[in-house]
């Protein structure tokens, strides 16, 4: 089982590690005023990065407020979601979402990332490899 915490080791830290998502994202999961991406970290723990700029959300506090729940519906899924690097990226509308909204729209996208995983777990157990130069 996976700690509840939210330290270091499950955050997305430096741009190299976003560009890496960014690049080549092996999971989507579209939401309203917010896209999620993700690829396979290779590790015990998910991590998690959030981009939510000044031109999808004006006020720093709602930024802020955003990024709290954000973290915190994450601290509480991120049993499901083991083996992803996770992006968050917030879109216009996203700081109109009241607190409760916010919970249940990312409760639904963790569920939804975490039900496209198992296909890929199931072909790394297999042998099956997707890289043809491999």
């Amino acid at each position: 089982m996976v700690s509840r915490g939210f330290g270091r080791e499950k955050r997305l830290l430096t741009p190299r590690q976003f560009k890496a998502v960014f690049d080549s994202p092996s999971g989507k999961a579209p939401g309203k005023s917010v896209l999620l991406l993700a690829r396979n970290n290779e590790l015990d723990h998910p991590r998690l990065g959030l981009v939510i700029g000044k031109k999808s959300v004006k006020l720093s506090v709602e930024r802020n407020r955003l990024k709290r729940q954000i973290r915190e519906s994450f601290r509480l899924n991120q049993d499901n979601l083991v083996g992803w690097d996770i992006v968050v990226v917030a879109r216009k509308g996203l700081g109109d979402l009241q607190n409760a909204e916010l919970a249940q729209q990312f409760s639904k996208l963790w569920k939804r990332l975490a039900r496209s995983k198992p296909a890929q777990q199931a072909n790394a157990q297999t042998g099956v490899n997707d890289n043809p130069h491999a």
